[in-house]
């Protein structure tokens, strides 16, 4: 097996089963033009691995935004899947080495090209997903993609929640009003997952799920903003 798809392989945390279908990943429509003997390129597992991401990342932030409307949840996913993004993750992994491209098309800097960066870090959750299944492709992707919460912030403008809540609250409760607890902690050291709640006078108005326990309390800060649990005497 060549060297660069152990290395490959390694920053991935994934092992295939069927290396087949991650060099066709890596299989730009150009290396076809030289290589006659190859019938295929990663477009199809492109497509495949679109709609995969796009329902593992669905699943992240509808539970780790328990309060937002369809509107502002599409925004953080599109945040996080646009091509930009995506060219931006098969960059921590130093995907562009490995692609297959045409002599020309590589002197022309494919290989820094968005598009083909983008299709192939697609192609490669979809080869993944064929090569193993839903839960174990999810792992992969939500290991790359690490804490949503601190990406997000990075993109999108940080609306500092716990912060928002404080200020609502402090003029008509005090400093102290608020308490946010550590509920449940799941998962291995790596992939972390924390449940935290937000008490106002010891009353729940919140809850929230993130990969720290501060993303956690973030989230349950926001969805004290956004629910109807928070009492309406206190705004």
């Amino acid at each position: 097996m060549p060297e660069s798809l152990e290395s490959l392989q390694a920053r991935l945390d994934y092992q295939f089963g069927n290396l087949e279908l991650l060099r066709l990943a890596l299989t730009h429509p150009s290396w076809l033009q030289e290589n006659p003997d190859v019938t295929d390129n990663n477009q199809r597992l492109e497509f495949l691995g679109d709609a995969v991401l796009q329902l593992i990342l669905t699943e992240a932030l509808f539970d780790l935004f328990p309060a937002e409307r369809e509107g502002e949840l599409s925004k953080r996913r599109s945040a996080l899947a646009n091509g930009h993004y995506l060219a931006k993750l098969a960059g921590e992994i130093d995907l562009a080495p490995h692609l297959l491209l045409a002599k020309n098309e590589v002197e022309q800097g494919g290989r820094d090209r968005r598009a083909a960066l983008e299709d192939a870090f697609e192609a490669l959750i979809g080869a993944i997903y064929l090569d193993s299944d839903l839960p174990a492709v999810r792992r992969v992707v939500r290991r790359l993609y690490g804490d949503l919460t601190r990406r997000l912030n990075a993109v999108i403008p940080t609306e500092n929640p716990k912060g928002r809540l404080q200020e609502r609250i402090q003029p008509r409760h005090g400093n102290g009003a608020l308490r946010y607890d550590t509920v449940h902690v799941a998962g291995e050291d790596h992939a972390r997952e924390y449940e935290s709640q937000v008490f106002l006078l010891e009353v729940l108005i919140g809850s929230g799920r993130g990969s720290s326990k501060k993303a956690a309390e973030e989230a349950a800060a926001a969805h004290a903003l956004e629910s109807d649990l928070l009492p309406p005497h206190s705004a």
